[in-house]
């Protein structure tokens, strides 16, 4: 059943059925972005091109966003949307593809911009929607891209990471339906899913956590943990894949508005110099921190209460057991086999999460030889 909901000029629809809200929404031009080629063969792209061409619209593809989305790719759809001219920017997919697409979009708008550096550090940040409006159709539970003000680009000669984030980015309409999600297979469910938990478990103890934020992100939390192992078992449960993808987006209304913590910032790093995929890598990093922001008393009270909804006294457990359940390694040296080549950038690693922009919002901020300490713990389990 499709759930309409309005927030602060933005269109947010969700529950099953919810794609043909497309039907309704003003569009000559659409300008869609896909990554690779899941959502073609699902029958989802022809459906979203379907239901554009059935408002009078024209629509264009473009195909090839590749996990953790270079800045060359972003310039190339650029260009092409400078060519299409659309007046709205579709992203259908995972979080690359809307990461990739969002960051097209400020290139289309803004054909003076040339290089990533430049968008990094603008100030102000360029406006957005004198040419398009933006709409976002997931296709994972757990980026929550749909509903954030952030994007994440590599850097093409350096391979390492740029977070980048700005209300101006915020997509106006976001479309939840869980048959998009449908063919993830089951290790994509899980570490999405995983990425949703890390949302909604770093925004309760963000030190910018408010009363709105703590309400969206427990009940996302205590929904994933308890719906994940469902999802990973049947893809087909649409109840399970339309809980997991409303608790993902919840998850991001909440950290949208008080940011995440060093979960992300050590993830962040270990995909930057390491290539491990951004879900995985929360997923691996989480239980190590949940530990070590114990030591900071109101975090630890905020876990142990959420430990308790859950049916249990410790969440670094529980969450280890919910790892184990889905197919999750428990360390780091599970994923990167070569222990020297880790070894050798733990002190570029620390310094590269210190400063990743996560931190500052973790209630505990760790040294450069802390976070040394936690590459290692995150290693060697």
């Amino acid at each position: 059943m499709m759930r309409p909901m309005k927030l602060a000029g933005s269109e947010l629809m969700f529950g099953e059925g919810c794609l043909e809200y497309i039907k309704s929404v003003p569009c000559k031009k659409a300008f869609i972005v896909v990554g690779g080629k899941s959502m073609e063969r699902s029958g989802i792209l022809a459906k979203v091109e379907g239901y554009f061409h059935e408002i009078g619209a024209q629509t264009t593809v473009f195909q090839g966003v590749e996990p953790d989305p270079c800045f060359s790719t972003v310039k190339k759809g650029a260009d092409k949307m400078k060519e299409f001219q659309p007046d709205m920017i579709v992203a259908l997919g995972g979080g690359s593809a809307m990461d990739a697409a969002k960051t097209m979009w400020v290139y289309y708008e803004h054909p003076e911009l040339t290089t990533l550096e430049e968008v990094l550090t603008a100030q102000p940040f360029p406006k957005l929607r004198e040419k398009a409006r933006f709409m976002c159709i997931p296709s994972t539970s757990g980026t929550a891209s749909e509903v954030s003000r952030s994007v994440v680009i590599s850097d093409d000669a350096t391979g390492m990471k740029h977070g980048l984030g700005n209300m101006e980015m915020m997509p106006d309409i976001a479309i939840c339906d869980p048959e998009v999600t449908a063919t993830m297979p089951p290790h994509i469910t899980a570490e999405t899913g995983m990425d949703a938990l890390t949302h909604a478990v770093e925004a309760l103890v963000s030190n910018r956590a408010n009363y709105l934020s703590d309400i969206l992100a427990r009940a996302a939390a205590i929904d994933i943990v308890n719906t994940l192992p469902k999802a990973c078992e049947n893809g087909k449960d649409m109840a399970a894949r339309e809980t997991m993808l409303n608790a993902s987006m919840t998850a991001g209304l909440a950290f949208t508005n008080v940011s995440l913590g060093i979960v992300h910032s050590m993830a962040h790093t270990l995909g930057g110099f390491f290539h491990v995929s951004h879900g995985l890598g929360d997923a691996v990093v989480l239980p190590y921190i949940i530990d070590f922001n114990s030591g900071n008393p109101e975090a630890k009270a905020v876990y142990d209460r959420l430990a308790k909804d859950l049916g249990g006294k410790d969440l670094a457990e529980i969450v280890r057991n919910l790892n184990k359940k889905i197919g999750i390694p428990s360390c780091v040296k599970e994923v990167v086999k070569d222990e020297a080549a880790y070894t050798s950038k733990l002190e570029e690693m620390a310094e590269s999460a210190k400063a990743d922009g996560c931190t500052k919002t973790n209630p505990i901020i760790p040294t450069i030889p802390q976070f040394v300490e936690l590459f290692k713990k995150v290693y060697q389990g």
